[in-house]
């Protein structure tokens, strides 16, 4: 009774913060500098001009108003239609969300399948003399490099010298599978950096916590060898930190991978954006927002369920809380 009181809490509280979220940047976009009739008309447009834009979009009635047509309207799966293409801001989604999936995906898998392993070998040799320098260095750039830096010098460097791999734009998957993939390899690896190295440097502290277990010490005194202690014993009880990462790291992802987006030309979320926000396209930038908070939301929500499934202890734990 205790755990499904807590899950009801857990839905509750997702859609509290959501609602928050939906009114912070309904106003928010509105309190930025330059309104929707100031950037589309100009300098040098009158208040007769202005007064005529805004009342044509709804922009004249009181905010709390505007606020209210627009949650009826979302609760509806409607997210209105983009200022500026007068087209369905819902359509404009599922036209870009595949790029920005498939990049974040991409990047994802390659935070596991590399971060986790240079995590756990770091760990192991983390005594003086064991080489887990390199990896803690390879770590601590991953983290601090600008993703505009390096996406800047990849473009750079692969337009420059012709490597084989596009430098922008993006070719769908059911017209040509092999651009598709040779469209996102750079971009996917550029966003994987920060990623493997956070996945890493998370892995290697969970992991180092882990060794330092009686069951662990009682492990090698049976004789058992350094790998089977990492299999049987470190990889699962480290696990619940390194997942909660790397689903946080995903839903950041998911929400719209700004810089690598823009610096390669991709068509997804994060450009969509980026896009809307100078133009003040506010029916645009409110659902890309909401979008990327409801990933978060979700995603936290799973993690809570998976860390239940790896370590029932620590479910037993949130659930008594």
């Amino acid at each position: 009774m205790r755990v499904l009181l807590w899950w009801s809490g857990r839905l509750l509280s997702g859609a509290a913060t959501l609602a928050g979220v939906s009114v912070l940047i309904f106003v928010a976009v509105r309190l930025m500098p330059g309104s929707f009739a100031e950037t589309i008309l100009g300098p040098f447009a009158t208040s007769g001009q202005k007064d005529a834009l805004a009342a044509r979009y709804g922009l004249d009635e009181p905010v709390f108003l505007q606020y209210w047509h627009w949650l009826a309207a979302v609760g509806q799966g409607d997210f209105g239609f983009s200022m500026i293409s007068r087209q369905p801001v819902s359509a404009e989604l599922r036209a870009r969300l595949p790029v920005t999936a498939e990049i974040s995906g991409l990047a994802v898998v390659v935070a596991v399948l590399a971060g986790v392993p240079l995590g756990v070998l770091t760990a192991v040799r983390a005594r003086p003399g064991g080489g887990g320098a390199a990896g803690r260095l390879f770590s601590g750039l991953g983290v601090s490099v600008p993703e505009f830096v390096l996406g800047s010098l990849v473009v750079f460097l692969f337009s420059r010298y012709s490597l084989g791999l596009k430098t922008g734009g993006y070719v769908p998957f059911g017209e040509d599978p092999a651009g598709n993939v040779r469209s996102l390899v750079l971009p996917a690896l550029v966003l994987s950096v920060f990623a493997v190295s956070a996945v890493a440097r998370t892995t290697r502290d969970a992991a180092l916590g882990v060794l330092i277990e009686p069951y662990v010490t009682a492990a090698v005194a049976r004789g058992a060898s350094p790998w089977s202690i990492v299999r049987h014993h470190v990889l699962r009880n480290a696990a619940p930190p390194v997942v909660t990462l790397t689903a946080t790291i995903a839903a950041y992802l998911l929400g719209g991978a700004l810089i690598v987006e823009y610096v390669f030309n991709l068509p997804g979320i994060g450009s969509y954006t980026v896009q809307a926000i100078g133009r003040r396209d506010y029916a645009v930038v409110q659902a890309c927002v909401l979008l990327t908070a409801a990933v978060f939301i979700v995603m936290n929500v799973l993690v809570d369920l998976a860390v239940r499934l790896i370590d029932p202890r620590l479910g037993g734990e949130v659930a008594a809380r």
